[in-house]
């Protein structure tokens, strides 16, 4: 790939900024989550009603990721880039107007569409702008884009008690949403306009001749997220109900142990992005499912408030390393001629099954299951999954990646 001295010079304030429209971006898709239970009483929803509001989002996350992959091959990936940041701000402007529960469904469907455009379009990128150390960068990224998660019930919940209309002081949340990203992909454009970016995707051209060269990774890497990534879904979007509910917990205090399962989030990211450089992808990953459904099976079985804070802080550290290295596993293994599409293909097959994850539970919780009772048919998965995994990566059988 090629880097001139403007890129030299200009790609690090290129990848902060992409580090500030990352934040954005994910505020967007997770500030649906800490509004849940404010939302159910506002709007007179039913658990399932509101888990699809959370699923919507992470819908759209998943919509546009092939088409997204399509356009690579045509535009330049900053370009895309600021196409995300834009829809993140109209989307933004629609839900604050939104009169009905339907209408937020369509705008948590948007703004999960900017997402989806933005994580196909910028991951690419943030691994060729420093492709000695991929694993490292991905890992800042994503601390970027978790420290929105963590400030996300915070934000709710200062906006929810400062506001001057308590009713609809969740409007002043995605106005401000909308601004600051309009602002920030202007910043974006005009850095990326000034610097000489990688052209590592002058090559990559078609969808389907880098699915064909590379669909033993791409399978591989599904298998090993897509599962953990709905249970994991389905557990944070619906936390505060399910500790409101199954643990008695106040409304207040389970906003804050979902701060702090995000929280812990945070150093997760950046640990294990440093650790994919340096050991084999897929033990790692399968380690750190293993690890995550102990967890899970933990917080089914502890009574006291503190235990929950002690499950909730290692469950977020476990289940947020997952991220960095599977990125890494996918985007350091593809080739140049390969990566955006290839990418591309991974993300949008992985999605729907995180997607369904919210609607899913609260469908189960509905219907009469109890929720320890779903988390608990979800550990036997996620641990069948392993032991599966595991027998079919000492066998030889998986893509071990290019870090191996």
């Amino acid at each position: 790939m090629k880097m001139g001295t403007r890129g030299i010079d200009g790609r690090t304030k290129v990848f902060g900024s992409l580090c500030t429209l990352v934040f954005l971006v994910n505020l967007g898709r997770l500030v649906y989550a800490p509004l849940l239970e404010p939302f159910r009483g506002i709007f007179a929803a039913s658990t399932a009603e509101i888990g699809l509001l959370a699923t919507l989002a992470w819908v759209g996350s998943t919509v546009p990721r092939l088409p997204t992959g399509y356009l690579l091959t045509k535009f330049p990936r900053h370009t895309l880039v600021c196409w995300s940041g834009i829809v993140l701000a109209g989307s933004s402007v629609f839900a604050a107007s939104a009169q009905s529960l339907e209408m937020l469904y369509v705008g948590a469907l948007l703004m999960g569409v900017a997402s989806g455009i933005y994580f196909v379009a910028a991951s690419p990128l943030v691994s060729e702008l420093f492709p000695e150390r991929v694993g490292q960068v991905i890992g800042i990224h994503g601390v970027a884009a978790q420290t929105a998660a963590v400030l996300a019930p915070v934000v709710v919940g200062l906006v929810l008690a400062v506001t001057v209309w308590p009713l609809a002081g969740w409007r002043v949340i995605f106005l401000l949403i909308a601004l600051i990203t309009a602002v920030s992909t202007a910043v974006f454009y005009v850095l990326a306009r000034r610097t000489t970016l990688p052209d590592a995707g002058g090559t990559d051209r078609k969808l389907r001749v880098a699915f064909e060269a590379n669909w033993r990774l791409i399978v591989t890497a599904v298998a090993l997220v897509g599962f953990i990534g709905l249970v994991w879904n389905g557990l944070f979007n619906l936390y505060g109900t399910y500790l409101v509910e199954t643990k008695g917990i106040s409304e207040g205090i389970a906003l804050t142990l979902l701060t702090v399962m995000f929280a812990t989030g945070i150093p997760a990211f950046w640990f294990t992005g440093n650790l994919a450089d340096r050991l084999p992808f897929v033990p790692l990953l399968l380690a750190i499912t293993a690890g995550f459904a102990v967890c899970l099976f933990a917080l089914t079985v502890v009574d006291s408030l503190l235990g929950v804070i002690v499950v909730s802080a290692v469950t977020g550290f476990v289940i947020h390393g997952l991220f960095p290295v599977s990125d890494t596993y996918v985007l350091a293994s593809l080739s140049d001629d390969h990566r955006g599409s290839g990418y591309a293909i991974f993300s949008a097959t992985m999605m729907p099954f995180h997607a369904v994850g919210p609607y899913l539970v609260g469908s189960l919780v509905d219907f009469g299951v109890e929720f320890d009772a779903v988390f608990q048919g979800f550990v036997v998965i996620l641990l069948g999954t392993v032991a599966v995994l595991w027998v079919l990566s000492t066998a030889g059988r998986l893509p071990a990646g290019a870090n191996d």
